[in-house]
């Protein structure tokens, strides 16, 4: 691998510890660190929400201006400076775009102008860059949000002595999210609002942003090499087939990494009780403390775990056909999540009816995720798709057998009993049907019941399964050298 230290720029909508809605803003943090420790430059460039956290810790380092080049008048905003363990995190700054109680929406409903937003945001984190000096030789992208700066740099800003040797890797970490918008969201980058490339505005009417990314990036990737395999069929490309099979030498999967400073039984604050794989006793500890949170009886039942957000794709299409049937066995659940309206109305309602079983806690709490992972037997994962998940990976460091279904990244870190019974670590199966899920768990329940030692050695293995970020970090390190070269 070349050993160049490379200057790298990081653009990402969301970042682990100043604002976060889901996996993304897990990557956008432990990544970073990882290119760090091994002796790369990283710079951060993300949003300055009203809800980041640390906000009174930043400084304003910039007052800049971005010129709209059309009717409308120029856009002032600042650049407030953070840190991440020691990495320059820089948090653009508009309260016209920024300033709301959500970070894309609210209540389950997006914000009207995203489009302008992080079409705002692009140009914006651009400019930036040129405002510290910061010449990266790698521009790294991050899912739809920032899908329009490979198009800046090979247009805009394609003669900027800033950028002269700069590439760009588009990460796509949910190919589902793509960001269509109509033209009129992008006034302020005339340059896309009046092209006649019908790749780039589709119809002349609108745009899909993760499509002008993977079709201007230099590298594309995705967070797994099984989901990669996938975006390359019909079946599972959410449209974008076409377009990730005309860019296939440009195009790989890396798989994620766990962050085991924050998930690990050994260490982890946030659990009330600690072990390790030679010594389970702090598990059986966690799991009553978590019945007891939530509300139901100590028992020796199995616990099944589940820490979401509420979508269709995290496989409820799956579940809630079979969960009252499932719940007439001899177990105990917990779900821990919000989202969807439909679905959570229907967790109520069986919360409700199952109230000795069965615990719905609709929100999203660190803590009560955290005590999930420790506390249950088995962690519930029936996604539709799922590129990389990352729940699996925490519960396989906590010793809580994963129930998957074999899509994504799910099969490339899950071992199936099953098929290999000497080296599982989890439970999978296979068609998107309610009833094979209810078999599987029914088998799951049979081999709690009767083998508890094989139970024991299956929850040691797991924890012996590790994903680690610094390896991960030198796949990316071998794409970043890829676009140079």
């Amino acid at each position: 691998m070349d050993s160049r230290k490379l200057k790298i720029l990081f653009i990402s909508s969301e970042v682990e510890g100043f604002s976060k809605t889901g996996g993304l803003a897990d990557v956008a943090k432990a990544l970073p660190i990882e290119l760090r420790n091994l002796g790369h430059e990283v710079v951060i460039i993300t949003p300055f929400y009203r809800t980041i956290q640390h906000r009174q810790d930043a400084q304003q380092i910039h007052q800049l201006t971005l010129h709209t080049d059309c009717a409308r008048p120029d856009i002032q905003f600042s650049v407030q400076k953070l840190a991440l363990e020691g990495i320059p995190v820089l948090a653009v700054d508009n309260a016209h775009y920024f300033d709301r109680s959500g970070l894309y929406g609210e209540e389950n409903n997006a914000y009207a102008d995203n489009g302008e937003r992080f079409a705002f945001f692009s140009l914006a984190a651009l400019l930036t860059a040129v405002a510290e000096d910061f010449c990266p030789d790698i521009i790294h992208c991050n899912d739809w949000h920032t899908g329009l700066v490979p198009y800046l740099l090979k247009t805009r800003f394609n003669d900027h002595p800033h950028f002269a040797h700069s590439k760009t890797v588009l990460t796509s970490h949910n190919s589902a999210y793509q960001g269509i918008f109509e033209k009129s969201q992008l006034n302020l980058i005339p340059e896309v609002s009046s092209c006649m490339d019908d790749r780039v505005l589709e119809n002349y009417c609108y745009i899909n942003y993760l499509k002008v990314g993977v079709i201007y990036a230099d590298k594309i990737n995705t967070v797994s090499p099984n989901y990669a395999s996938e975006l390359l069929t019909t079946l599972g490309s959410h449209g974008m087939s076409y377009h990730f099979q005309q860019r296939i030498h440009d195009f790989e999967g890396i798989l994620n990494g766990c962050d085991y400073n924050d998930w690990s039984p050994v260490t982890d604050e946030l659990i009330p009780f600690h072990f390790n794989a030679d010594d389970l006793s702090g598990k059986d500890k966690c799991k009553k403390a978590l019945q007891k949170e939530v509300g139901l009886a100590s028992s020796n039942d199995p616990m099944f775990g589940m820490v979401c957000r509420l979508t269709d794709q995290k496989g409820f299409g799956l579940i809630l056909p079979i969960l009252e049937r499932f719940l007439k066995h001899n177990v105990q659940l917990v779900i821990i999540g919000s989202g969807d309206p439909g679905i959570t109305g229907h967790l109520t309602a069986l919360a409700e009816h199952y109230s000795d079983k069965f615990k719905f806690i609709n929100t999203y709490s660190n803590k009560l995720s955290h005590w999930v992972e420790a506390g249950s037997d088995f962690f519930l994962m029936p996604s539709i798709f799922e590129p990389c998940g990352l729940n699996q990976l925490y519960s396989l460091a906590y010793g809580t057998l994963p129930i998957v279904r074999a899509v994504g990244g799910l099969k490339d870190t899950v071992i199936d009993y099953d098929q290999d019974p000497d080296n599982a670590n989890g439970f999978m199966f296979y068609d998107a049907n309610p009833n094979q899920l209810l078999n599987l768990l029914r088998r799951v329940l049979l081999l709690y019941i009767e083998h508890p030692e094989e139970m024991l050695r299956l929850k040691r293995q797991a924890m012996q399964s590790h994903f680690y970020w610094s390896d991960a970090a030198k796949h990316y390190i071998r794409l970043y050298h890829k676009a140079l070269h």
